[in-house]
């Protein structure tokens, strides 16, 4: 079992079995959704994942896409898309323990931040995977 948690610990979250994918996500939405210069994310198929604890706000960033965010101190959770549909992916760095997080590549390395060096061998797709 897989959990995870926000800043305050009122929304938490958890799965079972493997997650579908992990990688880098380097888009202008997602960056200006956590103030980070890159995301890091795991898919999770819908059926093996529950939110535990609060329920997460959602906001609706752009047309079919929902972002999902503690209500009380403001922790980004999770990305859910119809272009992703059965899928939730959640923020690897709120797992309990992050350090097992292990990316297979990045999506968006087009919009990669000039200043930010990465140095790794993983696979960088211009814009998303599929």
């Amino acid at each position: 079992m897989t959990k995870g948690h926000c800043l305050c610990g009122a929304v938490s979250w958890k799965y079972s079995g493997t997650e579908t994918w992990a990688c880098f996500c380097h888009c202008d939405d997602c960056r200006r959704n956590c103030a980070a210069p890159v995301v890091a994310f795991i898919g999770i198929p819908l059926t093996a994942f529950k939110w535990t604890g609060a329920v997460p706000k959602v906001y609706a960033s752009s047309k079919g896409v929902q972002r999902h965010f503690c209500d009380n101190c403001g922790t980004p959770m999770a990305f859910q898309a119809e272009h992703y549909a059965g899928e939730i992916h959640v923020y690897a760095p709120s797992m309990e323990l992050p350090n097992n997080f292990k990316p297979e590549f990045h999506v968006f390395y087009g919009e990669k931040l000039e200043w930010l060096h990465m140095v790794d061998d993983l696979p960088k797709y211009p814009q998303s995977k599929t």
